[in-house]
């Protein structure tokens, strides 16, 4: 027998891994074992193979799967390696981004939580500073104001139906809004004009996408799909009774939905809100 080669139990040892992974690494030809005692059958490992443990372990580490790193190894092509790694780099970058959008939408789940928890009581009035806001949006196809939830919900399909014809990210799905055009608003007209997403600079350019000025906002919060219209109208008398120049359209923003605890309908925390503008008057 040879000297100073290693049992299969030594050589997992040495390269911290266990004995099932070399034997699977020895059934799929990665690394076998260099020689067999004549006498017992069992089969030993040269130190010098480690060289070729630590490349597996290496393409596994950029990776490569096994069946990918058996054809480099038999095949031995430089450029086969580098094809092979730059698909994963690419792969990389996508689910980079994947994350990324994930962790916004985490972030913004927080971040409405605790504006609902924060948020004034319910139908109170108040003026708000609000950032730039970028939407995802399209028309609306029917009037749901005319209807009840159910023509609500038929709407808010179309979105998510546009969105996944267009392999949108569908976790901004859930942070929508409505709108009506300034002029209706004013007239009391509750005729939707558009639904669209809440959307952030993860999000690919496309031309349903506009901004939503930063300002002040006139706000009024409601849980109650139901009781948005009478909601909508106490705030434009807020706004008459003191005096706020309407400058933009209705938007009916959901905050955040808490569909758990309700499985009748959809449970929403809105804010509804118009952007306003007013003299200050020294």
């Amino acid at each position: 027998m040879r000297h100073n080669l290693l049992s299969i139990g030594q050589m997992a040892k040495l390269n911290h891994t266990t004995v099932p992974t070399l034997r699977l690494y020895d059934r799929l030809g990665l690394l076998r074992p260099c020689y067999t005692d004549p006498a017992t059958s069992y089969r030993y490992y040269d130190i010098k193979q480690n060289a070729r443990y630590d490349m597996i372990r290496y393409m596994k580490e950029l990776g490569m799967g096994l069946t990918e790193i058996q054809t480099v190894l038999s095949k031995e092509d430089v450029q086969l390696i580098e094809s092979i790694l730059i698909k994963k780099r690419e792969h990389i970058f996508a689910e980079i981004r994947r994350l990324r959008v994930q962790r916004d939408a985490v972030t913004r789940a927080i971040s409405n939580i605790e504006h609902y928890r924060k948020a004034p009581t319910e139908g109170v009035t108040s003026l708000e500073y609000i950032d730039q806001r970028k939407i995802y949006a399209i028309p609306a196809r029917k009037n749901f104001y005319e209807h009840d939830i159910d023509s609500y919900e038929e709407v808010l399909s179309d979105l998510r139906s546009r969105m996944t014809e267009r392999e949108l990210p569908q976790v901004y799905y859930y942070n929508v809004g409505t709108s009506i055009k300034e002029a209706d608003f004013l007239a009391q007209r509750f005729v939707a004009a558009d639904l669209f997403a809440f959307v952030d600079e993860h999000f690919p350019p496309l031309p349903e996408i506009r901004a939503l000025e930063s300002g002040m906002y006139a706000c009024i919060y409601t849980d109650s799909y139901d009781e948005e219209i009478p909601c909508a109208k106490k705030l434009l008398e807020f706004c008459r009774a003191n005096e706020y120049q309407i400058s933009g359209d209705y938007i009916c923003e959901i905050l955040t939905e808490f569909n758990v605890f309700n499985k009748e309908q959809r449970s929403m925390f809105m804010r509804l809100q118009v952007p306003v503008s007013f003299e200050i008057k020294i």
